[in-house]
């Protein structure tokens, strides 16, 4: 039987793109899909980062992981890279849209000042959008990627699923997007479950981008909040365009925001309730023919 809390301090360790860590998240990630009797082939990739980001390579490139027992008509998908920022994400959306208030009252300020103020909140904000390897990525992303190993635990071994864990989604989705363009006949007659930051607190989310049976039905299992637009980045919005339907769950609050991307995003802070309870959703969804 799976120790999911062990397999979870493995996986919950600073893992930027390129570092020894990365690499043994990886080859963990490797074992547990084979344990599990999935074929594993590795996606090796190039991209360009997101131009947001600071002071970041001109090219990343990275590993996805494909695993497949048989014919896959669900993929079940968890980015498996994590990133430091200087602040929150919770910060950024702040700066966010405290820089689109000055830039839309810009023109109409007349000889007032004030835009100044909300121009300087989100340009200091940005400054800091930099990239790190100071932050464990509990929450974002190893709880979704021990949810994904708890639902197949929960399946029979020739149910149609299979598993993506995309690497770079850290750097702008670089690659779901190199999926996308280069793998996408594995989507086309599928239905993508996205799984990104799956926290014990607050209720589940379902962010539609592209509706279909299975992701209403699990967002109906998970009792999760709908919605076709979110104020954030995630692999599913790279692979809907090439899947039948596609949907991305998320768990958390505000508390999880603030703690997302920093050094306080650690094994300390989660007990797993969160993951449990989403791939319980996700498993009764998947068993039905």
């Amino acid at each position: 039987m799976t120790d999911y809390a062990l397999l979870f301090r493995e996986l919950a360790v600073p893992r930027l793109v390129g570092t020894p860590n990365h690499r043994t998240v990886r080859e963990v990630l490797k074992r547990e899909l084979a344990a599990r009797g999935f074929s594993v082939e590795e996606h090796a990739f190039s991209g360009r980062p997101a131009r947001a980001l600071l002071g970041t390579p001109k090219l990343i490139s990275g590993i996805n992981l494909i695993a497949q027992r048989g014919r896959s008509a669900v993929w079940l998908v968890a980015h498996y890279d994590s990133k430091g920022q200087p602040v929150s994400m919770w910060a950024r959306l702040v700066g966010f849209v405290a820089l689109v208030i000055g830039l839309v009252w810009l023109p109409f300020a007349g000889g007032e000042t004030w835009f100044v103020i909300p121009l300087a909140m989100g340009l200091s904000v940005l400054l800091l959008n930099r990239v790190t390897d100071k932050s464990a990525g509990a929450v974002d992303n190893a709880t979704a990627l021990v949810t994904v190993v708890m639902t197949l635990d929960q399946l029979p071994r020739d149910a149609p699923v299979g598993v993506i864990f995309p690497d770079a989604e850290e750097y702008g989705l670089v690659g779901a997007r190199a999926l996308r363009a280069e793998r996408g006949e594995l989507f086309t007659e599928a239905a993508v479950i996205n799984l990104d930051g799956i926290d014990d607190v607050g209720g589940p989310v379902a962010f539609l981008h592209r509706p279909g049976r299975i992701g209403a039905a699990v967002a109906d299992a998970l009792h999760a909040w709908r919605s076709r637009w979110l104020p954030v980045i995630v692999d599913g919005m790279a692979l809907a365009p090439v899947s039948r339907e596609c949907v991305t769950i998320m768990k958390g609050n505000a508390e999880t925001m603030t703690i997302v991307h920093t050094p306080r995003d650690t094994v300390a802070r989660v007990r797993l309730d969160g993951a449990a309870s989403v791939a319980a959703g996700l498993a009764r969804v998947l068993r039905e023919p």
